[in-house]
Order: C-alpha cells, then sequence, then structure tokens
C-alpha cells in the first residue's frame, strides 16, 4: 500500500470553466480526486442540478454562465468568487478558453488564485491547431500534413491535388457556428464542400485540412502531464486510446494506461522547448507507415479523461498540480500500467459503431473492459453525480428528437 498523500487541506481548489458544456465527466473527475482527500473543492456550474454540482464530494458551487462574456465581467466575476473564497484558492481550468484566460490575466487572477506560470501568449498557441501545427514545424515535432483553406477554391483546389478522406477540424472550435463539429472526417468531394459551407466563415478562416492516417496504420496515443520547471517537477504519464466518440474522431470513449517511455521522455523535451508550465493533455498519433508519433493536439489544461492515469504513489495530474503549488514534493513514481478508463455513455454507442465497422468482436470488446478499470461516472460512494448525468442525456435525446420531428412536419 502506498503512503497516503499529504496534501494540504486548508488549501481549496476551484474548478473554472468558459462556456457551458453541462455534462462533462472531467470536472467530476477533479472533485472527487481531491475532495477524497479532504481537500475543499468549488466549482463553476451551468446550475444547482448539473452531474458535476450533485457530487457528495463537493464543497460548493458558484453558478454563473460565462458563455460570451468579455474578461471584463469575467474578471469582474472571478474577483468576486476570489473574495467570497477568501484565501489563496488553487485554479483549474478545464478548458482551452479558460487556460488562456488564465494565462493572459495572470497578474490581476494572482491576487486570489494559484496558477503555474506560463507564457501569456503559450496556451492560446496551443489551443489554435493552426498555430499548433506551425509551432510544431519549427521546433521539430512531427505533426499530420495540414493545408488551411481561406475560400472555397482553395477547397477546390485540395481535391484537385490530394486524395480523401480527410481529416476536417477546427483551428479554434470557439469560432464554430452551432451545431458544427470540431472534428469530421470527409470521405468523398461533396462531404468535404458540405463540411467546410456549414462550418466555415470567409471573414475568419477557421477550418484545417488534416492527413488521413488509417486506422490500420495508426495507433492513438495520449500523454498527460504535469510539469513546472520553477520546482523541478514532471510527473508524465502514457496510454492508449481505443475508441473515441464519435469514433475515429473524438474524445476517449474507453483507454487503457501504457508506459511508454520514449514517449513520456519526447514530451519532456517538448515542454522545456515551449517553456511550459501546469497540467498538459496531448493526443499523438503512432503512424506505422514510418514509425513516428505525430502531435495533433496539445490541450494546455486538464483531460478530461486524466483519471485513467496514476502512479504507485496514487498520484493524478491533478493531485501534481495541488502538491507542488502548495510546497510539497511529489515523489517520482512509474505510472500504474492496464488502468482501463471507461466512458459509459460515450463507450455504449462507440462500442457497437466499431463492431458494426467490422473492426470489432463482442469477445475482444469484453475483454478491453477487463483487469482494473476507472469509470468516469458510476461510483458507489458518488451516485448522484452518474444519476444527474443520466436524467440530462435522456431529456437531450428526447428535445433533439421532438425538434426532428417539428422539422419533418414544418416540411410537410
Amino acid at each position: 500500500m502506498p503512503p497516503p498523500l499529504d496534501l494540504d487541506v486548508n488549501v481549496p481548489v476551484l474548478v473554472f470553466k468558459i462556456g457551458r458544456y453541462v455534462i462533462h465527466h472531467g470536472t467530476v473527475g477533479i472533485i472527487r480526486s481531491l475532495g477524497r482527500l479532504g481537500v475543499p473543492v468549488y466549482a463553476i456550474v451551468e446550475d444547482r442540478f448539473t452531474p458535476a454540482a450533485m457530487s457528495s464530494y463537493l464543497t460548493d458551487t458558484f453558478v454563473w454562465d460565462t458563455r460570451g462574456l468579455d474578461p471584463e465581467r469575467l474578471l469582474a466575476g472571478m474577483a468576486t468568487i476570489g473574495e467570497r473564497l477568501g484565501r489563496p484558492t488553487i485554479l483549474v481550468p478545464t478548458d482551452d478558453s479558460a487556460a488562456t484566460f488564465v494565462a493572459e490575466h495572470a497578474e490581476a487572477l494572482g491576487k486570489w488564485f494559484l496558477f503555474p506560470q506560463v507564457p501569456r501568449t503559450l496556451p492560446r498557441q496551443l489551443a489554435n491547431k493552426k498555430d499548433l501545427y506551425f509551432l510544431c514545424n519549427s521546433i521539430g515535432v512531427s505533426c499530420p500534413k495540414a493545408e488551411f483553406p481561406n475560400s472555397i477554391e482553395d477547397v477546390y483546389a485540395f481535391l484537385e491535388s490530394s486524395t480523401l478522406p480527410v481529416v476536417v477540424k477546427a483551428a479554434a472550435w470557439q469560432r464554430l457556428p452551432r451545431g458544427a463539429r470540431s472534428v469530421s472526417i470527409a470521405r468523398t468531394p461533396q462531404e468535404l464542400i458540405t463540411i467546410y459551407q456549414r462550418a466555415e466563415s470567409q471573414e475568419s478562416p477557421n477550418l484545417v485540412l488534416q492527413e488521413y492516417i488509417p486506422p490500420f496504420c495508426a495507433e492513438d496515443w495520449i500523454f498527460n502531464g504535469y510539469c513546472n520547471p520553477h520546482t523541478n517537477c514532471f510527473v508524465a504519464f502514457t496510454g492508449k486510446k481505443l475508441h473515441s466518440y464519435p469514433p475515429f474522431a473524438g474524445p476517449t470513449a474507453l483507454g487503457v494506461s501504457v508506459l511508454n517511455e520514449p514517449l513520456q521522455r519526447h514530451n519532456k523535451l517538448l515542454m522545456n522547448a515551449i517553456a511550459y508550465s501546469g497540467i498538459v493533455d496531448i493526443d499523438y498519433v503512432f503512424d506505422r507507415r514510418d514509425g513516428q508519433y505525430k502531435l495533433l493536439d496539445c490541450n494546455p489544461r486538464i483531460g478530461s479523461s486524466f483519471r485513467m492515469f496514476v502512479d504507485h504513489y496514487d498520484v493524478d495530474v491533478v493531485r501534481a498540480l495541488h502538491l507542488d503549488l502548495t510546497g510539497r514534493r511529489v515523489q517520482p513514481s512509474p505510472e500504474l500500467g492496464g488502468r482501463t478508463f471507461i466512458v459509459e455513455p460515450y463507450e455504449m454507442v462507440a462500442g457497437l459503431n466499431y463492431m458494426r465497422r467490422g473492426g470489432l468482436t463482442v469477445r475482444a470488446w469484453w475483454q478491453s473492459l477487463q483487469g482494473s478499470r476507472e469509470l468516469a461516472w458510476l461510483h458507489r460512494d458518488d451516485l448522484k453525480p452518474f444519476f444527474s448525468m443520466c436524467l440530462r442525456l435522456m431529456f437531450h435525446v428526447v428535445a433533439r428528437t421532438l425538434r426532428k420531428i417539428k422539422a419533418c412536419l414544418s416540411i410537410d
């Protein structure tokens, strides 16, 4: 048994978000990970009945709709929260917008909150897939080939000179029109043109056409880490993304921790090269055609599936952050391999899709769920978030079905 972690329970945590995403297992994971160890955890939520707000490990909520707020209003709201908390509080952003906001307003936020110091412009650069691509090229980090169309004429030119399928991504997902997907796979010219027309803005080009690596040539890898060069702290975890939702183009539905020391060393060099501090979540694809790990996404904040990874001292990235920022030593320890992480609602749908496409058998799927497991939602000591999530999903499905029926009736 590892010794109990010496977290300073006098230093609380605030889970900070910008935007509206009610069903978010990453927020619930943060609350449980720290709350179980006695750390007071507060969260910004959309309403008091969100799954995260229902956790028995949450100390309190701040109901605040942060969508579309300008920096001045966000700073004013954060100042109010900081004054109410009344003591230095560790800030944990859960989305790219929040991480960018913290970096760009570090001086003002530092009056109330604790967070790693990172170059002011770096999180925005990492969160934008176009900027990330050119940053990686400048420092010699391999990425899938990409094109950045500025007009429909550029898309037609791409179709004449390139092969399909192609992965279509938003450089900045926040700029997508409502209802547009942030990642899609276009398999025909018409699909690509349709995706472009639905998601692109001529005034502010935002789409990336990324090289498609066939599943039989690819392995999806995840790197989760925490680093702070000021305290010489570096915690690294690696794992495989087995299923995603949507299939082949979405976040993790099923993953497993797998020790990959070369990839860990590679990311330590990468973090040093860009002078990064804090929690980071990076997606890679291992391309069997040339034997290279190619960087897909670099999220300058905690990943929603971070609980896939712990070390032999039961340290995950958010616990490492808390230990480090409160002056505790983070004891070096290898990660626990073979730890399966399952996002229940995603995997129910993703597993069926992988089976339907012929790449997965029922037996193989069942075997992938065995061993040491961490469920994103269902925990016996904290059931309310699971049931709240189920109800929210059910209402969402019913509402979407009614909208489709209404649309059909209006057409008739």
